[in-house]
């Protein structure tokens, strides 16, 4: 709009110039004259042509004289020629003749001037093609005087102190779990306290998360969440019912909140970083994400060490018998006393150290938060109240999909092949064969491997696909459960508990992400339903498998295993079908 406004005066200057000639020409005017007039609107006169014209001009009559007069007038004020119009106001009694002598002596000093006319049109134009630039820069770029919540430094620092806190959290929180089959076997109370966990967390995921980080923001969600945690820490000090059951209950509430504050803590602020250096939002909050989860699954190295560290001191030289090692394993029943010393819990000094250590992490990681996280300043909405539409719209996606139906078993099988490696390999084959002390240095195996093959899968398979990667996992394994249903523990090999654990991480790791990626695929309109029923199965694999796990031998927790993996990639198998004859009749029909 701008370069229209400027070139309009322009315009209209042309037009008055082409209008004269169709007046009448003064009879004074002779054809040479004319025809020399025209010849210096076709070319571009220099000052020589222009004085030829003035000096036949000047041979004129009277009328054409008063006309020279005015253009000597012109010649002087050269400099301004929009001046030479002003002529007109000040001689009004010249005629009709006299007037458009003058319009064509005008012309002769306009295309004088006209260079200097041509070089003022152009330099507007100019100057707004570069204002128009300038504007599509701001625009576009990410200029310092665009106000941001937080600056770049602060959007880095607070990365680091939600990654940090996290570490410190689950470095408590992830080693106590595999633990508990092993530490706080009396009456089921570990298993049993874990079970609750996500029976709780599954009621929090329909109805928390939401309502408490509109009225407390992301900040404040995340230490009261870890409140939880804290207690459940301290609880393990002295494990009994009365102390674990309401812990585990706060921690499962509270670990929906945490991880959707985290969540949206880290989005946010990687779109505000994606403004700033003008990236691409995907690849910063991915970069953000990537950078969290390295972080967070260094937790499984700190912690178990830490376990591993402090029982290795009660460690001594224990010669098992054949028998008591055919105890061990796949035979093992938790329902039998046995003499081993390794199943004994460990002295009280050592349980309070590492519990100590562990509730000191989870402090920790709440006043890191509290002291060193910025407020994110989101729109609070303070009238939000618990709502029961994600619970609705959770089983109704569950009764209109026959796609999330049959992924369900497969679903539950991620929930029960992680409670089997946590509550029973850890139990039945490493504490009870090698002690205790060991559980923390093959766990570490386990979540390196895990940590390491969740990046590699996840870059191989927009490569490869998903069917390649679920048939590795079910071989991975449905390897492992046969041969710990068949291997008797031996200390002499342990190299092969160490295979093991890394088998059952490669394998939980291409769960954990083609799953999580299948849902993402295949309810795209649908997303938070489809995943909501993601945690709700998932847990209800863990509850199960903690729930039982002191009352049935190893064994058959293997075959409830293999029997989940079987039906799991059946019912995978029958959504891979249904969506490729899905595709194939979408194209006949474009055909």
């Amino acid at each position: 709009m701008m370069a229209e406004e400027q070139t309009e005066p322009s315009t209209s200057g042309t037009q008055s110039l082409n209008t004269h000639p169709t007046l009448e020409t003064p009879p004074s005017m002779k054809d040479k004259d004319l025809s020399d007039l025209d010849s210096t609107d076709e070319e571009t006169p220099n000052k020589d042509q222009t004085n030829d014209n003035d000096d036949k001009i000047n041979n004129t009559d009277t009328t054409d004289n008063i006309i020279d007069s005015e253009k000597n007038k012109n010649k002087n004020d050269e400099k301004n020629s929009s001046e030479t119009v002003s002529v007109d106001k000040t001689n009004n009694s010249l005629t009709t003749e006299n007037n458009n002598d003058l319009n064509d002596t005008e012309d002769d000093n306009q295309i004088e001037d006209e260079p200097d006319t041509q070089a003022s049109e152009k330099d507007p134009k100019l100057e707004v093609m570069e204002l128009e630039e300038k504007s599509k820069d701001v625009e576009t770029a990410t200029p310092a005087d665009i106000s941001y919540p937080m600056t770049r430094f602060q959007i880095l620092k607070n990365l680091a102190v939600v990654s940090l806190g996290f570490f410190c959290l689950f470095t408590a929180f992830i080693s106590i779990s595999n633990l508990q089959t092993s530490l706080n076997i009396d009456d089921g109370v570990g298993p049993g306290s874990l079970s609750i966990i996500y029976g709780a967390l599954v009621l929090s995921c329909m109805f928390l998360p939401p309502f408490i980080i509109a009225h407390l923001g992301c900040k404040w969600t995340i230490p009261l969440s870890m409140i939880g945690y804290v207690l459940y820490m301290g609880a393990n000090m002295h494990a009994i019912w009365a102390l674990m059951a309401p812990a585990a209950v706060l921690l499962g509430l509270g670990a929906a909140p945490l991880w959707s504050a985290k969540c949206t803590y880290l989005t946010q602020t990687g779109v505000w970083y994606a403004q700033m250096t003008g990236q691409s939002k995907d690849a910063v909050i991915n970069r953000f994400f990537g950078i969290f989860f390295m972080t967070f699954q260094a937790s499984q190295i700190s912690g178990n060490l830490v376990s591993s560290l402090v029982f290795s001191q009660n460690n001594t030289d224990l010669n098992l018998s054949n028998d008591m090692l055919q105890r061990c394993g796949a035979n093992f029943d938790p329902r039998i006393h046995s003499n081993n010393t390794n199943l004994v819990r460990p002295d009280a000094d050592r349980v309070y150290i590492v519990c100590g250590v562990y509730l000191g992490f989870a402090v920790l990681a709440a006043i890191i938060v509290i002291l060193l996280l910025d407020k994110l300043p989101i729109e609070k909405d303070k009238d939000a109240k618990p709502s029961f539409s994600l619970l609705i719209s959770t089983f109704r996606h569950l009764a209109t999909s026959p796609a999330q139906m049959l992924l369900i078993p497969l679903t539950v099988y991620s929930g029960v092949e992680q409670a089997f490696f946590a509550g029973d390999f850890t139990r039945s084959y490493v504490t009870c064969s090698l002690g205790i002390w060991n559980v923390g240095y093959i766990a570490i195996c386990y979540g390196i491997v895990d940590a390491f093959c969740c990046y590699t899968f996840g870059r191989l398979v927009q490569y490869v696909g998903h069917i390649p990667f679920f048939i590795l996992a079910a071989i991975l394994h449905g390897c492992a459960q046969v041969v710990m249903l068949l291997w008797t523990p031996d200390p002499s090999v342990i190299y092969v508990y160490y295979v093991l654990a890394a088998l059952w991480g490669m394998g939980d790791a291409v769960i954990q992400t083609q799953i999580n990626a299948l849902y993402g695929l295949l309810f795209t309109d649908n997303t938070e339903a489809a995943f909501a029923n993601y945690r709700l199965w998932e847990s209800v694999g863990f509850i199960f498998s903690f729930a039982y796990n002191d009352y049935i031998p190893t064994y058959i927790k293997l075959y409830v295993c293999m029997g989940a993996l079987s039906v799991g990639m059946a019912g995978y198998s029958a959504v891979e079908f249904l969506q490729r004859n899905k595709s194939s009749k979408s194209y006949n029909i474009s055909d």
